[in-house]
């Protein structure tokens, strides 16, 4: 369906908030707006992909005004020790860089 390749599978400054596409998911967008994103979306490989996932898992809105319960410290700390000793990293803007080393950004 999209030709584009997995080096184009990012958001761009022309693709609609993460909001506006929730929003369209969920038929709280105006008309207007509504064709729009749907004509981007016709080109928009990862905002497509990201309604559909809004689609398969709805998101639930807490409107309680609590604010959510802290993470458990054990649970913390295991998640922690994972991120630290995976074989993957994170670099700037969030795309998963392979790290060889304990702080190397370099996998060769």
């Amino acid at each position: 369906m999209f030709s584009a390749s997995n080096n184009d599978f990012r958001k761009s400054e022309d693709c609609p908030s993460s909001q506006e596409l929730l929003d369209f998911q969920n038929g709280d967008i105006d008309r207007e707006r509504g064709v729009d994103i749907r004509i981007h979306n016709s080109s928009c490989e990862f905002c497509a992909a990201e309604v559909e996932f809004y689609s398969r898992f709805p998101q639930v809105h807490d409107e309680s005004g609590e604010e959510p319960e802290e993470i458990p410290e054990s649970l913390y700390e295991l998640a922690e020790a994972l991120f630290k000793n995976s074989a993957w990293d994170t670099g700037s803007y969030g795309e998963p860089v392979f790290t060889k080393g304990r702080n190397s950004r370099n996998p060769f």
